[in-house]
């Protein structure tokens, strides 16, 4: 039994020490994340709704441990009650998770009904916020930040293109197989061991391309065997997915995320950066007039370079793509509606707040 204060919090908690400030003050709302790497994401798009009534705080989801991720985040907040009640959240407190497969499963696991009924629990709607980090379109941005050189020798937005249309046939078995109970015979890590690139020339991806998507229809045909009578149901559920926002074109972004960022993004920019800091290095030596001035811009140079793994993370770029478009809808849906409960309660206090004006208005003469 929770014998702390802080085991006990809840949104009425905060509700009603919001209520206790005067009416100038901004409503404090608490955004509970998955882990340190969360705060800076969620953040950036709950920022966008503060106002002078209202403000974001975004926290981990335990004072006492370092419990993170999130089990941590649900359990934690939507296991102290019933779904309609949605446990401990509500319209002074949420929940900020990443989507992992819950999106996509829409409710046939208990974890991923709890992520996908309860209005107070945001999703990145993509895997993970690494996926978002690696929005193709922004990846070019992210290498002329790193290397301050705007030379495109790299095509990220065909490239993951053609990636995610190699690996996609074999995407929808791994969402049939976590949608039915099945992933013990086809797990995330087997899916992954499948569809990594390997050793990648930036010059000349295809043959990359091309051994991926050997391996993928090799893996597609074993599945096919193992599972024969399965033709009906994969294609109900590449329909059912292409409907929740998946394409073929776009399923780099509902991957695993770490997967996606370590495994097939870091190593290209390590590789297109690489490249770029070269030219970079060989127009200096070439343009210097002496050694000195040669030194000298080349050392300023080098100090003004970025760490590729810090500059990702920090790439905002996503904001340009649909998913992080409809996270904003959500967060715009629930403060709709945290509004219209708030007007009624509002309404109520009027009539006492002119009473106490009258009252004090008597007062006034006896007072001086």
């Amino acid at each position: 039994m929770a014998n702390r204060l802080k085991d006990n919090l809840n949104s009425r908690y905060f509700e009603a020490a919001n209520s206790l400030k005067s009416k100038q003050s901004r409503q404090r709302i608490v955004a509970y994340v998955e882990s340190y790497d969360d705060v800076y994401f969620w953040r950036t798009v709950l920022s966008q709704f503060e106002d002078d009534t209202r403000y974001f705080e975004v926290m981990l989801p335990s004072h006492r441990k370092l419990e993170r991720g999130k089990k941590a985040v649900l359990m934690n907040f939507l296991d102290d009650g019933d779904m309609k009640d949605a446990g401990r959240l509500g319209r002074s407190m949420i929940a900020c998770v990443d989507a992992d497969y819950d999106y996509l499963l829409q409710g046939a696991t208990p974890q991923s009904k709890r992520v996908m009924d309860s209005p107070y629990v945001f999703h990145t709607y993509a895997y993970a916020i690494e996926n978002l980090q690696c929005y193709a379109p922004s990846l070019h941005d992210t290498c002329v930040a790193i290397t301050l050189n705007d030379h495109r020798i790299f095509d990220f937005v065909d490239y993951l293109r053609q990636y995610s249309e190699a690996v996609f046939p074999l995407f929808v078995w791994s969402v049939w197989a976590y949608r039915t109970g099945h992933h013990n015979k086809f797990s995330l890590s087997d899916f992954n061991r499948v569809v990594d690139p390997g050793n990648m020339n930036i010059m000349e991806p295809q043959p990359s391309l091309d051994h991926l998507r050997r391996k993928v229809n090799t893996k597609v045909r074993q599945l096919q065997t193992e599972f024969p009578g399965n033709k009906e149901a994969y294609l109900r559920i590449k329909e059912d997915i292409k409907t929740l926002g998946v394409t073929p074109q776009t399923t780099y972004l509902y991957i695993q995320g770490h997967h996606l960022f370590d495994t097939v993004i870091v190593p290209i920019l390590n590789k297109v950066c690489n490249r770029l800091r070269q030219e970079r290095q060989d127009e200096i030596s070439r343009m210097a007039r002496h050694h000195t001035q040669r030194t000298n811009e080349m050392s300023c140079y080098e100090h003004s370079l970025q760490d590729i793994r810090q500059m990702l993370r920090k790439n905002t770029g996503y904001s340009r793509s649909p998913q992080y478009q409809q996270i904003q809808r959500d967060v715009k849906k629930y403060l709709s509606t945290v509004n219209s409960q708030l007007s009624p309660v509002n309404s109520q206090l009027s009539p006492v707040n002119s009473q106490l004006s009258t009252v004090n208005s008597q007062l006034s003469p006896v007072n001086s």
